[in-house]
């Protein structure tokens, strides 16, 4: 029994010894091929690998892509220092392959070195994901060269001596073959991803970065990607008790920005707003593009694309909640801004389109602009009496109809726009109604390749190509006929010729015992010009626009499910703008008009906006 106590005591004891100890590896094999395994993409084994050549002091890397005896390859080589020396000058290949997670710029970071990146002494090991052999060459301080062999899946590694007549500088490594599904790894996308991956380290360390792409016979230079945004300039010093992030954003209209997160110039993720703690705030925006680099975050060993979530993660989280708000500001007042150009150039594209159809259509029935009054008060009109319309080209009815900003283009335009050889011709109207056997009167505008109306060396030819009509005038800018005695349509063309140049035009004029009441028998309200038109966020009222009479504006509903649809895209919303245009303008220009006769004025009106509407 004392024997059998004893031995329980001793069990005890031992029991006791073993609830502390040590964290050890149980497989070691086990353990290098988890390791290995651990960076799932091969594009970012490729950067750690040029990496290494900038760490190394490198100022000029080549990246070759190629195929020798029908096996696919990839061929790193530097001009850096080299793999480190052993006491005989030789490189030390058995330090590196048996120092996996032991790395020397680990102990050089502790002495305070900075620019140097990778610490876990795992990046060699990141070349299971590219192919099935590495060979990693350097040569010795006498010159000689030395290669390590490392296959995928074998725990062992070969050291041999090359012969070669010419030392290896630096350091070349290569894998190969390349495995069966990396076979789209372009030098393209090679090219791209490190212009982006490395982007500060390539900036700052000058190293100048050559990809050959012998497969595909193309070569590209690494240059670190430029963002096409505008910078924002004084933003916010952040500085944190780990030390300072640094901040290069640039606000861009695209909606497709992104941030990426970088340490110490190297990419961490791709776009900023993947992390959790920035979800659905301005960094999600699309508005933002550009890097944010905190040099102390702490990094997951085996991707190196994910952040450990520890305290120097929490600095860096709060630290970005202020210059959020601030960001957030800027990113609104950016937005309004931008709504407010892009109306005015919708705007411009509007006038634009609706005036071209305005010398498409019969203008005793569209006169918004008043422009007869207007430009036969000025003495630069004709005869208006039967449709025929004054200086009715692109250049007077801006001025008639938006004189705030004619004084200004008319002083330009005396300067230095003069029209240029024919271009273009158009019929003006080149649709319009004719009563039986009266008088109708057309006009051709004739423009230059940037529009501006052209009056000299001119030489008009119309004629009759369908339906009867008898010209009273002809052979100049001006025709007028006498319509038919019976109703039908009638198709005449205008040939105009200035030199060797020749331009046509046709237009339809519908002969007719019975007119339309254009205006319902009275107007009652005066023509005001084209109105411009703005927002209103009205998302529980079902109307989509109103005319405001007395700001002679249309006010659009941008809360309205429809506007909210054509908002996708700016054709889109052009259209729906133009439509909504066109509604509004009949509706007030055709007063006491009944039901189906607005819905033809506004058909009639659309087809011809849209055909201009750019």
């Amino acid at each position: 029994m004392i024997l059998g106590w004893g031995t329980a005591m001793k069990a005890t004891r031992k029991s006791k010894t073993r609830t502390t100890g040590k964290l050890r590896i149980g497989n070691d094999w086990n353990a290098i091929s988890i390791i290995a395994l651990a960076q799932s993409n091969p594009l970012k084994a490729v950067a750690e690998f040029v990496e290494n050549s900038i760490d190394a002091g490198a100022r000029h890397i080549t990246i070759v892509r190629g195929k020798e005896q029908g096996e696919s390859y990839l061929l790193i080589t530097d001009d850096g220092e080299g793999i480190r020396k052993n006491v005989d000058g030789v490189p030390d290949f058995r330090f590196v392959a048996t120092h996996i997670c032991d790395s020397f710029k680990k102990n050089i970071k502790a002495d305070g070195i900075r620019a140097i990146q990778g610490e876990f002494g795992i990046g060699l090991l990141s070349f299971w994901t590219l192919g099935e052999t590495l060979y990693l060459a350097s040569s010795s301080t006498a010159g000689r060269n030395y290669q390590m062999r490392m296959d995928r899946d074998d725990p062992s590694y070969r050291i041999k001596t090359l012969r070669s007549l010419l030392p290896c500088e630096g350091t070349e490594l290569k894998v190969k073959p390349l495995l069966p599904g990396i076979r789209s790894f372009t030098g393209e996308k090679l090219e791209l991803f490190l212009a982006s991956e490395l982007r500060d380290r390539i900036r700052d360390s000058g190293v100048l970065i050559t990809v050959i792409d012998r497969q595909t016979r193309k070569q590209y230079s690494v240059v670190p990607r430029q963002f096409d945004g505008k910078l924002l300039h004084q933003l916010p010093s952040i500085p944190t008790p780990n030390g300072e992030i640094y901040l290069e954003l640039y606000l861009t209209n695209s909606g497709r920005g992104e941030v990426g997160l970088y340490r110490s110039g190297t990419r961490v993720l791709t776009n900023f707003a993947d992390l959790e703690t920035t979800s659905n705030s301005v960094w999600d925006s699309g508005n933002l593009e550009g890097i944010v680099d905190a040099p102390f975050l702490t990094l997951t060993p085996g991707t190196r694309s994910g952040l450990i979530r520890d305290a120097q993660f929490l600095t860096f989280s709060e630290a970005l909640v202020p210059l959020t708000q601030h960001l957030t500001q800027i990113v609104e007042e950016h937005r309004r801004a931008e709504d407010e150009r892009s109306s005015e150039r919708m705007l411009k594209r509007l006038r634009r389109a609706f005036r071209e159809a305005i010398l498409s259509l019969p203008v005793e029935d569209y006169d918004w602009f008043e422009i007869h009054k207007q430009v036969h008060a000025s003495g630069q009109g004709h005869d208006v009496s039967n449709g025929a319309d004054g200086d009715y080209s692109a250049e007077s009815l801006d001025d008639e109809a938006f004189p705030g900003q004619a004084a200004a283009d008319r002083t330009q335009k005396d300067f230095f726009e003069f029209p240029g050889p024919l271009f273009s011709v158009r019929i003006s109207p080149v649709s319009s109604i004719a009563p039986v056997g009266q008088s109708h009167t057309l006009r051709a505008v004739c423009r230059d390749k940037s529009r501006r109306t052209v009056n000299d060396g001119l030489t008009f030819s119309w004629e009759l190509i369908e339906g009867t009509a008898v010209f009273t005038t002809q052979n100049d800018e001006m025709l007028t006929f006498t319509a038919p005695a019976d109703p039908g349509l009638v198709r005449i063309r205008v040939t105009v010729t200035q030199g060797d140049v020749s331009c046509s035009d046709e237009a339809a004029v519908t002969i007719t015992d019975q007119l339309l009441d254009a205006h319902g028998g009275h107007r009652s309200t005066p023509a005001q010009g084209l109105p411009g038109y703005t927002l209103e966020h009205a998302p529980n009222i079902l109307w989509r626009s109103r005319y405001d009479a007395e700001r002679n504006l249309i006010v659009v509903n941008n809360g309205h499910r429809d506007f909210v649809y054509a908002n996708r895209n700016t054709a889109l919303k052009l259209r729906y703008i133009a439509r909504l245009y066109a509604k509004e303008l009949v509706q007030r220009n055709f007063p006491g008009a009944s039901a189906g006769d607005l819905l033809e004025r506004m058909i009639e009106l659309t087809l011809y906006m849209e055909e201009n509407l750019r």
